[in-house]
């Protein structure tokens, strides 16, 4: 398909799991409706975003995969024809989790997991405590509606990353995500930190002619004031579209997958790389 209309869900958590579920598929249905092909959740989109503290007890927020999300998603996707990319905490078994996006195609097939690889730990983001890095790699899916790669949140700063999933055939990288302001810091630095973050995924889009879709929730959580502002950047690594900073958004946009030929052909990265000098990637440091 030489066009595709994607669709990111930027929302508020609600009181519960089971109330925050129905919203979404809300927001799915809508965006289906309105014409969205390939639609993408915010990271851990069920639950509050628990990992600013650690606490035993957050970890029955987790279910198997397949499990009872995974089912209904399933469903919604072959309902309506759609693709549908969600970011959920897996219980993998006991004492073994992940923070786990999963991908399935427009008949409802799960065609497969993402492991978040990258695992932050600063403050207000415990998330070394809660998931075990991703051990599947980078991972790229063709769908009906195109070819897709999946990255989560903290892997959005890592070149390597977006790298990697370009390099697998992905046409759009998803970025679902949570990344918000600590109130002492947003008056000095804010505007810096949502520029940077911005900046890099911006700069992955241009460094390997692909769209980059991030999804980021909104609202106040604990400590954390979640910045939304949602978007997606075209192969040149121009921002095409973005979400309001402080309310619930369907971001959809249609997308021109021809463009990636067109951009790659002007500027060929891909084929100037000198893959025969990159050892120094493979070391920590000097």
């Amino acid at each position: 398909m030489s066009h595709v209309v994607v669709a990111l869900l930027q929302k508020r958590v609600r009181n519960s799991p089971a109330e925050t579920f129905e919203a979404t598929l809300a927001d799915v249905r809508t965006a289906a409706a309105r014409g969205a092909q390939i639609i993408c959740t915010q990271e851990l989109f069920l639950t509050p975003y628990f990992c600013q503290s650690e606490s035993a007890a957050n970890f029955d927020l987790a279910e198997p995969i397949p499990g009872p999300a995974t089912e209904r998603l399933s469903a919604i996707a072959a309902e309506l024809g759609v693709v549908l990319i969600a970011s959920l905490f897996e219980k993998r078994m006991a004492g073994l989790y992940h923070n786990t996006a999963v991908v399935f195609d427009a008949d409802g097939a799960l065609l497969g997991l993402y492991r978040k690889m990258h695992i932050p730990d600063d403050p207000e983001y415990y998330e070394k405590y809660y998931f075990t890095p991703g051990d599947l790699g980078y991972r790229a899916w063709r769908t009906r509606f195109g070819t897709v790669g999946v990255l989560v949140c903290w892997d959005q700063w890592f070149p390597e990353a977006a790298r990697a999933t370009a390099l697998l055939g992905a046409q759009i990288l998803f970025y679902p995500t949570a990344i918000g302001w600590h109130d002492h810091e947003r008056e000095a630095l804010g505007a810096a930190q949502h520029d940077a973050w911005e900046t890099v995924q911006r700069g992955h889009a241009v460094a390997n002619g692909v769209y980059v879709c991030a999804v980021n929730r909104v609202g106040r959580e604990g400590a954390l004031d979640f910045w939304g502002q949602s978007f997606i950047a075209d192969p040149f690594g121009r921002r095409i579209a973005r979400a309001p900073i402080d309310s619930e958004s369907i971001l959809l946009e249609r997308l021109d997958l021809d463009e990636i030929e067109r951009t790659r052909r002007d500027w060929p990265f891909l084929r100037d790389r000198r893959i025969d000098s990159y050892d120094a990637l493979l070391r920590r440091g000097p």
